[in-house]
């Protein structure tokens, strides 16, 4: 079983770091998408349930979330009319 996350790494951790947990990934079945590099540092991956929870326990983490679709709809309130 595996599921999709984005992982999100502590600002002050070097990149070389989160490219090792990103080959980490690989190298354990699951998959790399679209990395993250200016606002925070991360990816979003594919993680097998064994290497989600190693994942919980790196020291450089700042959080893991499950990804999914987000939608943003906006209501006109009416104002200035």
């Amino acid at each position: 079983m595996s599921g999709k996350y984005i992982v999100i790494f502590k600002s002050d951790t070097p990149q070389d770091v989160i490219d090792k947990a990103a080959k980490d990934v690989e190298a354990s079945g699951g998959k790399v998408g679209h990395k993250y590099d200016t606002t925070m540092k991360g990816f979003a991956a594919t993680l097998p349930d064994q290497t989600l929870t190693t994942f919980q326990a790196h020291k450089n983490l700042d959080y893991i979330e499950a990804d999914g679709e987000v939608s943003a709809f906006a209501k006109n309130a009416g104002i200035g009319k």
